[in-house]
């Protein structure tokens, strides 16, 4: 509980963590920011992390030339944090095979791996585009591909396309917003919206397929 509390602490105050984490370290902020994006997408067993509101909150920071934060190095080092992220996931995916839906394990929740599978029986391969900003099935989508029969090549081109997509909106969109005051005074509630908005789709197609089941069991 003493984890989870500092974590949704962490989140909810991205912003001053960050803040405090750039006067500590100084450029060696990028390369804390550039480990926990590539975590977050290429460890499955991290799904949790704070990867939309974390590039929001880079590109809110880096606004601001006090911070000394360039937005362009914030950018193009996490897309390819992300890119490498999702890679690293794809080959332990590959490298486990399907014993994992074969084989309960206490590190990966079946329900997140299912759920992920029935995204990709609906959307294909462009699945690895749309979970880039769906929490979650982010993180188990390239593990998924990995195990299915997705050649390495043409899930490469989706995890680039992806990644830049993904990294581009929501740290562009910190730097532009990032420096309105009410944006700066109620970042936590910003935090809020933003995981809000980005669970809805995964809600939805929950309770889509909810309801399809039920419909074919009637």
């Amino acid at each position: 509980m003493e984890i989870l509390k500092h974590l949704l602490d962490f989140v909810l105050h991205l912003d001053k963590h960050l803040a405090e984490i750039i006067q500590q370290y100084g450029t060696w902020t990028y390369a804390i920011l550039f480990l926990i994006i590539f975590v977050e997408t290429g460890v499955v067993v991290l799904p949790f992390l704070p990867g939309d509101s974390l590039l929001f909150a880079a590109g809110a920071l880096a606004a601001n030339p006090a911070n000394g934060l360039s937005v362009w190095i914030v950018i193009g080092l996490l897309i390819l944090a992300a890119v490498l992220g999702d890679t690293l996931n794809y080959h332990i995916g590959d490298y486990l095979g399907p014993r994992v839906f074969r084989e309960n394990s206490r590190w990966l929740k079946r329900e997140h791996l299912d759920r992920t599978q029935e995204f990709y029986h609906k959307h294909g391969a462009k699945t690895i585009i749309i979970a880039r900003f769906i929490p979650i099935i982010r993180t188990f989508a390239p593990f998924v591909a990995g195990i299915g029969t997705m050649s390495y090549s043409k899930f490469l081109s989706y995890n680039l396309i992806g990644a830049v997509l993904w990294v581009v909106l929501l740290t562009g969109a910190g730097y532009f917003l990032g420096s309105f005051q009410w944006i700066q005074n109620n970042f936590g509630l910003l935090t809020l919206l933003i995981i809000f908005v980005s669970v809805l789709p995964a809600v939805w197609e929950f309770f889509k397929a909810r309801r399809e089941s039920k419909r074919r069991v009637a």
